[in-house]
């Protein structure tokens, strides 16, 4: 069966296969590396909008930079791949795919909910249109969507707390997310998992019919660069067994100046940026 996605306009017929969230989870971009937004202050109890929007702003700087693996698992094989990110505020983040050999140099450039790719081999651009952004990302369980739409979860979502959960002592709020009524999204709903201290523990995709497709889950937790941040985070395909993409960051940096113009296409064809 497929996922009819909620839209003004056309339906769009989205496949399900789970290519997730690099919205880095709510995405790849996301995930690998923090992005900005302004901070909204919050007293005494937080509302369940609240909590998610606090999570999001948690993970995110004005710019960054991070080195990170991606390993894709299937039954019968595994592959992984080192990147390299770059972010600045929410909309612009540019990945470069440094290992295998043979991938080395791909790369992936996203500006608001628009994204290019890019491939050495062939020495083209390409850009992603509507139709593919539900497709698998670099044949991981992250989508194209997942990449480009990591605020749609404020946006096109009421929000309301499931019961509280514990874990090693926090407290860990549990928030149910809707989408409104036409809203361009989908999910059927998904359930966040928000530590006290403003880490993401788990993201739950729900299909139109609720049953849960697919799972974010932050593995382990590290400081990076004086912030604890997610060291590991899988996304598992709940439809086929044992498939999961896992993202392990080992470098993490923030407030960084970067290069003038680095979110452009000259710079994604740019085989001196690693």
């Amino acid at each position: 069966m497929e996922l009819p996605t909620r839209g003004i306009g056309s339906i769009i017929e989205v496949k399900r296969q789970l290519g997730i969230p690099m919205r880095m989870i709510f995405f790849t971009f996301f995930l690998l590396s923090p992005m900005w937004a302004s901070a909204q202050t919050v007293v005494g109890d937080p509302s369940a909008t609240a909590v998610v929007r606090d999570a999001i702003e948690y993970w995110r700087e004005k710019t960054s930079s991070s080195v990170a693996s991606m390993t894709v698992h299937r039954p019968d094989w595994e592959r992984t791949l080192k990147m390299k990110t770059w972010t600045s505020g929410l909309d612009e983040s540019l990945i470069k795919y440094l290992e295998p050999a043979k991938d080395a140099g791909t790369a992936s450039l996203k500006i608001g909910n628009e994204m290019w790719s890019y491939t050495p081999k062939v020495n083209r651009v390409i850009k992603i249109p509507s139709s593919m952004m539900s497709q698998s990302w670099m044949g991981s369980d992250f989508s194209y969507n997942d990449l480009a739409r990591d605020n749609d979860i404020l946006e096109y979502y009421n929000h309301k707390f499931l019961p509280a959960e514990t874990q090693g002592g926090k407290k860990v709020f549990v928030v149910e997310a809707v989408p409104l009524e036409d809203a361009p999204v989908v999910w059927g709903k998904e359930v966040i998992k928000v530590r006290d201290d403003k880490i993401l523990l788990a993201h739950l995709f729900y299909d139109q019919e609720m049953k849960l497709v697919k799972q974010f889950q932050t593995k382990s937790i590290k400081d990076f660069d004086g912030k604890l941040f997610p060291e590991v985070m899988r996304m598992t395909n709940l439809e086929n067994d044992d498939e999961w993409t896992e993202i392990t960051n080992h470098t993490l940096a923030f407030g960084l100046t970067l290069p003038a113009n680095l979110f452009s296409l000259s710079y994604l064809k740019n085989p001196r940026l690693t």
